[in-house]
């Protein structure tokens, strides 16, 4: 696979680089890593926002909708651009719920949000997972009933990261009980300001912020019913597939960090980097980071060709994930002892970013579905292998 970009393209990758350099700030950084790296922090927004007035936040949207109509393989080097910086690079207005509404939203939901989103003016976040379905995205209890001009919407979300920081919910709620399965769901756009929504905080091992939303009486207009009544479970998995689409650049910054580390630490006498373990363990590393990044790559040139990737994203999604563990592992057995120090304590090293990561994988690996999730998509639509 070929990964040169024209003259053109390049020039906007440098472009793009180079202000991310210049624009990027200590608090900038500090409230992405507190957040980790989702959209809609007080300083994210207004990095963001400066980013997007250039077309870059969905560069391969229509010049009409705030894109500037470049192929996905543009941008999905942005995103590893951003990823590699460690600024913003959740979003879910941008990257999951814009396609959808792009391919699914009616002209007038387009004109309504499309333009919003690519100046990075709003924020979603999702509102799936529920404290009895898990997973089980057919196994919804929240309902949305009709009262005529209005959707009266009652029940409980939880594991919703962005919603401290979101402007909207991109929500998937029961509005026909007595359909059958997979049949009576809705996916609509709730304003977070509404009266009658209640979001409470749960902290992850990895130091970010989730939440648990609760909604009693919320009024939902209907105009922001997403699509056609009752199709919202097939919207909610194509907005799923744009979900897994993960750059490692971040992770990979931190295999430098150590492959650099164990060029100049002595132990025994000797440079770490002699040690044909380290060694071995650190190549495999790097193979790994180049065959995701061909599986990155892959999802691109599949949208360039008029296809949204279904088990293709669940395979990329699943091996970046797992190798985000690998990666974290193998840091913590080189760096030792040192590698459990976190950031602040005198004697680490890195600036604490092993611990930091170490404990952020683990939260990779369940959102968006978890790796046995991943597992059954692409046993079931890939291989199609029998259920049962």
């Amino acid at each position: 696979m070929e990964f040169s970009f024209s003259p053109e393209e390049q020039k906007l990758l440098e472009e793009v680089r180079a202000f991310i350099k210049a624009e990027t700030t200590d608090a900038l950084l500090a409230e992405s890593e507190e957040l980790g790296h989702i959209y809609g922090g007080k300083e994210g927004r207004k990095f963001i926002k400066k980013f997007a007035s250039h077309g870059w936040l969905t560069p391969n949207w229509p010049a009409e909708y705030g894109g500037l109509g470049t192929s996905a393989t543009v941008a999905f080097a942005i995103r590893e651009e951003m990823a590699r910086a460690a600024v913003p690079l959740i979003f879910v207005a941008a990257h999951m719920a814009g396609p959808t509404i792009m391919h699914f939203g009616s002209q007038e939901m387009k004109d309504k949000w499309l333009l919003p989103i690519a100046r990075g003016e709003v924020e979603f976040c999702l509102g799936y997972t529920e404290p009895q379905a898990g997973s089980d995205l057919a196994a919804l209890r929240i309902r949305a009933v009709d009262k005529g001009d209005y959707f009266l919407l009652n029940g409980q979300k939880m594991f919703n990261t962005h919603a401290h920081v979101a402007d909207y919910h991109w929500l998937g709620t029961i509005t026909d009980p007595d359909a059958k399965k997979y049949r009576g769901m809705s996916l609509m756009i709730v304003d977070l300001k509404s009266p009658g929504i209640d979001i409470r905080p749960m902290v992850t091992m990895a130091g970010w912020q989730t939440n648990e939303v609760f909604y009693e009486d919320v009024k939902v207009p209907k105009e922001n019913l997403v699509g056609e009544l009752n199709a919202g479970f097939f919207y909610v998995m194509h907005a799923l597939d744009y979900e897994r689409m993960f750059p490692l650049a971040i992770y990979a910054r931190l295999v430098d960090e150590v492959i650099e580390y164990a060029r100049n630490t002595t132990v025994d006498g000797e440079p770490l980097a002699r040690n044909p373990v380290v060694r071995q363990k650190l190549a495999q590393l790097k193979i790994e980071i180049a065959a995701n990044r061909h599986l990155y790559y892959r999802l691109a040139h599949m949208l360039d060709h008029g296809q949204v990737p279904n088990y293709q994203a669940s395979m990329q999604k699943l091996f970046a994930t797992e190798t985000v563990q690998h990666i974290t592992n193998t840091a913590m057995e080189v760096l030792g002892m040192f590698g459990l120090l976190k950031k602040g304590s005198k004697w680490a090293v890195l600036a604490g970013n092993t611990e930091r990561y170490y404990r952020t994988s683990v939260v990779e690996t369940i959102y968006a579905g978890t790796s046995e999730i991943q597992r059954n998509i692409i046993a079931l639509r890939g291989l199609e292998l029998p259920r049962k």
